[in-house]
């Protein structure tokens, strides 16, 4: 596994190998020991899954008091995925890192704790699955706007399909961090 990195340090993307002929592929999503032998200590409680149809976004979702890491990668279809860092003494607050993940490739990214993450479909559709280091906690989630311009995220959509929680995300100034 190949490890990339980004321009905010503590985000780290993965490029796993992948062994494919004429009837498919075989790749490793995850390795606890071989993770540990290149210095990741992560540990994981739960999965998720999200299908997701052309231009929905999602996010920029975190939590407060119960931060989640989270190992991310897409098995259908392809994504632009986006980590912002809300950690208030960290040197890359208020950056963030955003990257293509696709069911081509199997990269994964590494987002974690104290980072609001968030996604765009690019495909028809996208299947994206991801590890948290903690479990979910509705009254512990909160959302950034977005498009807030302080963040200025360069999102490959211009009209993107939200939710009614992602529609009422608070601006990245006056978000509970």
């Amino acid at each position: 596994m190949n490890v990339l990195p980004t321009n905010v340090p503590d985000v780290v993307l993965l490029e796993p190998k992948i062994f494919g002929d004429e009837r498919g592929f075989f790749v490793e999503t995850f390795h606890d020991a071989k993770l540990r032998a290149l210095g990741f200590n992560w540990h994981f409680v739960q999965d998720n899954h999200s299908r997701s149809a052309h231009g929905v976004l999602r996010g920029l979702h975190y939590q407060v008091e119960r931060p989640q890491g989270k190992l991310v990668y897409v098995v259908r279809g392809e994504i632009f995925d986006v980590a912002v860092d809300i950690r208030r003494n960290s040197p890359t607050f208020g950056q963030w890192t955003g990257m293509t993940l696709d069911d081509r490739t199997l990269r994964q990214v590494y987002i974690p704790p104290g980072f609001a993450h968030g996604f765009c479909v690019l495909s028809e559709f996208a299947d994206v699955v991801y590890k948290c280091s903690d479990f979910y906690s509705p009254m512990h989630e909160r959302t950034i706007l977005w498009n807030d311009p302080k963040l200025a995220i360069d999102w490959p959509i211009i009209a993107p399909r939200l939710s009614a929680k992602d529609l009422q995300g608070l601006p990245f100034d006056a978000a509970e961090i």
